[in-house]
């Protein structure tokens, strides 16, 4: 029989993994990275959902229709956000943040 994780080790992991984002997403100023770490903060906020669903409500799936529905919005952030950086990569060569504010002139 498989034994449950307890749901602080998750709880831990979450955190791990959004401020691990959150640390990708302040430090680095290549935008692809930049997008990496939004990706691994909403990663975090679905494992939350699905373990507060099953810790709070067992038996319930309401916190994987959220998770179920964050992924759709990130996939769609994703597609947007990469186009974006496709254009500025054509326009100006690079996708340096820094080299962004170019494109106002």
């Amino acid at each position: 029989m498989i034994e449950h994780v307890p749901f602080e080790h998750i709880l831990i992991l979450s955190t791990f993994l959004f401020f691990i984002g959150v640390y990708g997403f302040l430090t680095r100023r290549n935008l692809v990275t930049m997008l990496i770490g939004v990706e691994l903060m909403l990663n975090a906020v679905n494992i939350n959902f699905v373990m507060m669903d099953q810790y709070l409500f067992p038996g319930k799936i309401e916190g994987h229709f959220f998770s179920l529905f964050i992924i759709a919005i990130a996939a769609a952030e994703a597609a947007v956000a990469i186009a974006i950086f496709i254009n500025l990569y054509r326009n100006i060569r690079s996708i340096d943040v820094e080299e962004v504010d170019k494109m106002k002139y």
